[in-house]
């Protein structure tokens, strides 16, 4: 069955039937005998992408009229529909949007037109048109202080600018030219980490040399370039913005990670929770195997690495069998540092605990760099987020543990000054400043008989 993707004027369409609605008085008397709509298109035989495609449409009747509905199919996929009152015999003109859609091959789409008379009666014809990506003679390079052509490259659907471009940094959009009568300027910027069309958010483009480079683009596949790339295991990591690059990757425990493209990473702060340093750029991973993203952030200088579960979403803790991931969500922690990056109450910004197998999770902090000496207050949940139980009755956070051990820490009970289940220092205990502590919860056993251990490294 065909769906329809967008409507046009979509309320004239329903005029009729409002009319209808409101004709409950007895003296009204509907009629619905036979009748006879008939309708004649002109249509073009073809069109690009991105194109107004314009069509007339004669109508006539043996009763009055109503409306007329123009629609444009993509195989079975309804792009773009028009509604028009015919209030009496004669031509009717239009223009229905061939959308610009990356990866979608030429080919023939469907234009189908229903006549419909006051009597409900229908009448519809349908047409093929031939749909082709235009090549262009340029395309435009549009840069906050200058614009640039881009040309042809000799490979279909790509165009490039080869310039002495001011900085290795090129924010830019791309736009076509509009050349004829029924085309349309189509922008291709950046969106959700990737380049799609219809926006105008700057591409991050980043050249790895100064001066002289090509910026290319190619409008079927939408592949554009340069960017700033990272290799891990020579595995391209996704841009996500300008700072942060990402890959999910599935993992073993021991294996070696190597990373290419960061050419100042002895500045980095590498957590050793998830990754052991063998020498700059590479490392050992450190937890239990399974999928884990690992995102760069160039601002911060660290990697940030989660696990994920079998939706592709950061993992969850299963309180039956102890599996999943914990997080640790709250005031006095943050990684690489508490300056930089405090986590705080934003639930996005939580930090996975390392899953070690068998139910044990591990999460370190370096005292007054990464959990203040003096005063904490966190707590460890079952997602990154404060999950959807609203009555209480479903557990999404450590309330209590069944033990716990090393005497530098206590877990609140609701009572006094501190919320239940948050963490705080055992008294009279101040955290030794410079020395790691490596927090530890057991849930070997699943949620409910789970032990934290705090010890000094």
């Amino acid at each position: 069955m065909r769906k329809i993707h967008s409507i046009r004027n979509a309320g004239l369409g329903l005029c009729l039937a409002a009319a209808l609605a409101t004709a409950c008085d007895d003296d009204i008397q509907l009629d619905y005998s036979p009748s006879h709509p008939q309708l004649e298109a002109s249509t073009p035989a073809a069109a690009n992408f991105g194109d107004s495609i314009p069509f007339t449409v004669t109508v006539s009747g043996d009763v009055p009229l109503s409306t007329l509905t123009a629609r444009l199919f993509y195989g079975e996929e309804a792009m773009d529909s028009l509604t028009l009152r015919t209030k009496e015999a004669g031509s009717y003109s239009g223009k229905l949007f061939a959308p610009f859609l990356k990866d979608v091959p030429d080919g023939n789409a469907t234009l189908t037109f229903t006549l419909v008379d006051t009597h409900l009666s229908k009448a519809t014809k349908e047409s093929n048109i031939s749909l082709t990506r235009r090549q262009y003679p340029y395309l435009i390079l549009v840069t906050a202080y200058q614009s640039y052509a881009m040309l042809p490259t000799g490979t279909a659907n790509e165009y490039a600018a080869t310039e002495y471009f001011p900085s290795t940094d090129l924010p830019a959009y791309i736009k076509t030219p509009v050349l004829t009568d029924n085309a349309n300027e189509v922008t291709f910027g950046w969106e959700n980490g990737a380049v799609t069309q219809g926006v105008t958010e700057s591409i991050p483009f980043a050249s790895p040399v100064g001066g002289k480079y090509s910026v290319t683009f190619n409008t079927l596949t939408y592949a554009a370039s340069p960017f700033f790339e990272i290799l891990l295991n020579s595995a391209q990591m996704s841009m996500v913005d300008k700072t942060h690059y990402q890959i999910d990757v599935d993992l073993t425990q021991n294996q070696a990670i190597s990373v290419e493209g960061i050419n100042d990473l002895t500045d980095w702060w590498i957590d050793p929770d998830f990754l052991a340093q063998t020498s700059v750029g590479n490392y050992t991973f450190v937890p239990t195997s399974g999928r884990y993203r690992i995102i760069a952030d160039l601002t911060l200088k660290y990697f940030r690495v989660y696990a994920l579960g079998d939706d592709g979403q950061p993992a969850i803790f299963h309180t039956a069998d102890g599996s999943g991931a914990i997080w640790a969500i709250g005031e006095n922690i943050g990684k690489p540092s508490l300056a930089s990056n405090t986590v705080g109450w934003t639930t996005e910004k939580g930090l996975c605990m390392a899953p070690m197998g068998g139910g044990i999770y591990r999460i370190s902090f370096v005292a007054g760099t990464q959990i203040t000496a003096d005063v904490i207050n966190f707590k460890f949940y079952f997602q990154m987020g404060w999950g959807d139980s609203k009555d209480g009755t479903v557990p999404v956070e450590f309330d209590t543990f069944s033990s716990i051990n090393g005497g530098l820490v206590l877990v609140g009970d609701g009572t006094g000054k501190h919320d239940k289940g948050n963490l705080y220092l055992a008294d009279g205990v101040t955290l030794e400043a410079g020395a790691t502590y490596i927090f530890t919860i057991d849930a070997s056993g699943g949620g409910a008989t789970a032990t934290l251990s705090v010890v000094k490294k």
